[in-house]
């Protein structure tokens, strides 16, 4: 064997090896980019047809993962794989996961009956799937939730589309309930009034509808008052935490004595 000759054949197949894999890390590069570009392109041009954010995300998501699939393909064809036969092998094995990843399809499903009912948009404060925050992004699987105290949750499109949807951002007003403990021998006439006046003085209560203040119910402590200003979704945790201190204001200032359970023991004489 002519050593020269197959060291000769080695060195031009390492070549015409590094020429194509050099070309195809090329490919990957500039077609990422391209990729980029049209996303950013896309997502100008429903921006300037005024299309819901919600869908725009939804349709760059879709054309992205068809562009990476077209230039994975075409890198492989500049390695000499035949895209026709891979074409049918990504059918193939598409179907067999398919099967095999009926979750994944179910989410995808939700996600666009989410997208074509349109329960809630991106923006949106929502209760869903045991989650409550704000709506960052519905995307292909999964819709992504921040809650109120700023954790970024991952939620199954199939699993918020089959359970109950609670829009909050979806009405002009939310009433707030708290309730307030009364001691026993407190005027309820006084404190109505006095909570009342409070409710109505807090930042974001809204005038119309007027705050309610009535007698909820009664305890071996004494009444409990039912304390239910009116306010904008985005005010709710605001006014929420103003009523816990309006309560402890008002009883403060009102000399209201701490509500107490108050037991009598009569003894039995033989």
């Amino acid at each position: 064997m002519d050593m020269n000759a197959l060291w000769a054949q080695i060195q031009s197949e390492a070549v015409r090896y590094g020429i194509m894999a050099l070309g195809a890390l090329v490919m990957w590069i500039v077609g990422r980019w391209v990729i980029g570009f049209i996303g950013r392109l896309i997502g100008r041009a429903l921006t300037a047809r005024h299309v819901d954010a919600t869908l725009q995300q939804y349709l760059v998501s879709i054309i992205g993962v068809a562009l990476n699939i077209l230039l994975v393909i075409a890198i492989l064809g500049q390695f000499g794989v035949q895209t026709t036969s891979f074409a049918a092998i990504i059918a193939a094995a598409g179907l067999a996961i398919g099967m095999a990843w009926g979750g994944l399809l179910a989410n995808f499903a939700a996600g666009a009956f989410l997208l074509i009912l349109r329960p809630f948009k991106v923006g949106d404060v929502i209760s869903a799937g045991g989650v409550i925050g704000s709506v960052d992004e519905i995307g292909l699987f999964a819709t992504t939730i921040t809650t109120p105290d700023g954790v970024r949750t991952f939620v199954g499109n199939n699993k918020i589309f089959g359970d109950n949807i609670q829009n909050l951002s979806d009405v002009p007003h939310r009433r707030v309930d708290r309730t307030m403990q009364l001691a026993h021998g407190v005027n309820v006439d006084d404190a109505i009034a006095r909570m009342s006046a409070a409710l109505r003085q807090l930042p974001n209560v809204l005038e119309t509808p007027a705050p309610d203040v009535f007698v909820l119910d009664f305890t071996l402590a004494g009444p409990v008052l039912a304390l239910r200003p009116y306010c904008k979704p985005e005010h709710y945790w605001t006014v929420f935490s103003a009523i816990n201190d309006a309560i402890r204001r008002v009883g403060g200032e009102s000399g209201y004595p701490a509500p107490d359970v108050h037991y009598t023991v009569h003894q039995a004489q033989t």
